[in-house]
């Protein structure tokens, strides 16, 4: 299949609002690609060259997209004798980039930019393929060392050069990753379902088997040529490739938590970072991946050292990155770890603020699958997992079936400065996700950070423009969402309080990386008192803290928050983790 071809696929999918005829259009375009093809595309649907826990980035800015565009005009005035020329009669790419800039501060899209641009130079080639342009954007990406933005740029230019409007469109909505599509990978599970039988009858099996290996390029390819038999023989658990993680419920009480789940076992609730670490050491592979399945092996060069602890050949282990204080031993707040996502000076800072793994579960032994084990079964194979260490330490639990006990335990952890308590049924498989009542938390005590029993994870929806004092941010408050239903996104608060002026300045930064010059697909309609000044991309997850959850007949989600408060900004999570509708309930009650 021609890139083109793919790109009028696209934009198929891109004027659809129904999320049935969106599934049934993408399942037309995965039944039309070759074998070879299925990976890539799936890749590039989602704005990629590979699968999430890969780190392929493109590493262009929106001023060199701009830059190439601008090029790409001069070079063409440069061969048609149309040219825009300076006071000494050269070609004149400032004046061209001008333009360019001023055009899309009108538009607020670069890949409709991009496109009327290539309109105007009356580029209609389209015989590229799919495979051609997949290989040439993999080139830029992989493209590093002395001058490699320059060389991206040019790359990125004649690439430009050689393709349709529509298509360039979309090569640089995939060299930004904002597709602007409005689906998640559950469409792209409900499409391949569809694709192979006719309804979505079998993604929920697509779903389990992805949970199992994060990896939908692989899954599809699989799938659609072999079915699930396909599927059971060659896709499970793989060290190397992040398993889905399981996320924890919420009950409010000791008394709630054992009249439904009976004996329990309680660990503490750390203030970290959810980490994956896998290990194999005949490859002398180490690797930690976050709960949204992002590779951060680069923040953690202790993985490498715990490495020589581990005692069998492979394993992977699910646990809770933590900072400790190197002079008092204490662990530290979540924001101190989290500074570790920096990209440089990792190894110094690994020695100012080291990093200790409570590991509470394993998935796999020597590549045998350990997730349908109970968990206390999984436990002994913990036991017997590493030799004593400073950087894996096993995370200590007690089986508990009495709720005066559990309340004890809650109050015990409390007090040594956890989170609260995680409970887990004994007899459990390891399932991703929140679904039933494996693993339920009970965190705070009431009052700590607001009067709801629980804080909130929403997405920032969009932005409004600061007055007063905060004018000279730029940003005054944040519209925040919950996630609904059929992966839409529910307005439930506009947040002003609770900012620092550190915190407005990151905001800000983080978010006009993701601006938009229109409301995404992935948010429900919002009330008309509640738009932004600044519409964002779904992608910036931020903690929230409120009094009370009351109805609403403004807020899309049916329900508001009431004095609600930003505790800190959660870059370790995925918006598609966010606090969903059904949540809200156990939150407030």
């Amino acid at each position: 299949m021609t890139f083109d071809q793919l790109a009028n696929y696209l934009e198929k999918v891109e004027q659809t609002d129904a999320r049935l005829k969106m599934t049934q259009q993408l399942a037309k375009l995965l039944l039309k690609l070759d074998e070879t093809e299925i990976k890539p595309t799936l890749y590039l649907l989602q704005g990629r060259l590979a699968p999430l826990y890969q780190s392929l980035e493109f590493n262009l800015s929106e001023k060199m997209v701009l830059r190439a565009l601008a090029r790409l005009t001069t070079l063409h005035q440069t061969q048609t004798q149309v040219q825009t020329t300076d006071l000494f009669g050269r070609v004149d790419e400032t004046g061209v980039l001008s333009q360019i800039q001023l055009e899309y501060k009108q538009l607020g899209d670069l890949g409709l930019l991009a496109e009327k641009t290539l309109q105007r130079l009356k580029t209609s080639l389209g015989e590229l393929s799919i495979l051609e342009v997949y290989q040439k954007l993999k080139e830029i990406a992989q493209t590093s060392g002395v001058g490699s933005q320059e060389k991206k740029l040019e790359l990125l230019t004649k690439l430009l050069s050689q393709v349709s409007p529509l298509s360039g469109r979309y090569i640089i909505r995939i060299v930004l990753g904002k597709m602007r599509l409005g689906f998640g990978l559950m469409t792209l599970l409900d499409a391949l379902s569809w694709a192979k039988v006719g309804d979505k009858t079998q993604s929920k099996l697509l779903e389990s088997y992805y949970q199992r290996q994060a990896d939908i390029g692989k899954l599809a390819q699989i799938y659609l040529k072999d079915g699930l038999v396909g599927l059971q023989s060659a896709y499970d658990v793989q060290v190397g490739v992040p398993v889905v993680p399981e996320l924890c419920q919420r009950l409010n009480t000791a008394k709630e938590i054992i009249q439904k789940m009976g004996q329990v076992i309680a660990e503490p609730k750390y203030d970290g970072m959810r980490a994956q670490l896998h290990f194999n050491k005949k490859k002398q592979l180490a690797k930690v991946f976050s709960r949204s399945l992002e590779d951060l092996t680069h923040m953690f060069p202790e993985v490498k050292e715990a490495l020589a602890f581990v005692k069998f050949e492979s394993c992977i282990l699910d646990a809770e990155a933590v900072g400790v204080d190197p002079t008092t031993g204490q662990i530290v707040p979540f924001q101190e770890t989290m500074k570790r996502k920096r990209k440089y000076n990792v190894t110094e800072l690994a020695k100012q603020l080291p990093v200790r793994f409570y590991v509470f579960d394993i998935l796999d032994v020597n590549n045998k699958p350990l997730i349908d084990e109970p968990l206390l079964k999984r436990k002994e194979f913990l036991n017997q997992a590493f030799k004593p260490n400073n950087i894996l330490i096993k995370t200590l639990f007690e089986l508990i079936d009495d709720p005066v006990e559990l309340h004890r335990f809650h109050q015990q952890m409390l007090a040594e400065g956890y989170e609260g308590v995680v409970v887990k049924h004994p007899q459990a498989k390891y399932r991703a996700g929140r679904k039933g009542w494996r693993w339920v938390k009970i965190k705070e005590a009431e009052g700590k950070t607001g009067k709801l029993n629980d804080t909130l994870d929403l997405v920032v929806m969009g932005y409004y423009l600061g007055k007063g004092k905060r004018a000279q941010f730029g940003l005054g408050a944040i519209l925040v969402g919950v996630m609904g239903y059929n992966e839409e996104v529910l307005s439930i608060a506009k947040i002003g309080t609770g900012m620092t002026e550190d915190q407005l300045i990151e905001l800000k930064e983080r978010l006009d990386k993701l601006r938009t010059d229109k409301k995404p697909k992935e948010y429900h309609p919002v009330n008309k008192a509640l738009t932004p000044d600044v519409w964002v991309e779904p992608g910036l997850v931020v903690e929230v803290a409120a009094d009370e959850i009351t109805q609403s007949p403004v807020h899309a989600a049916k329900v508001a928050l009431r004095f609600p408060r930003l505790v800190r900004l959660r870059t370790d999570k995925s918006w598609e983790d966010i606090t969903n509708i059904n949540e809200l309930q156990s939150i407030s009650s």
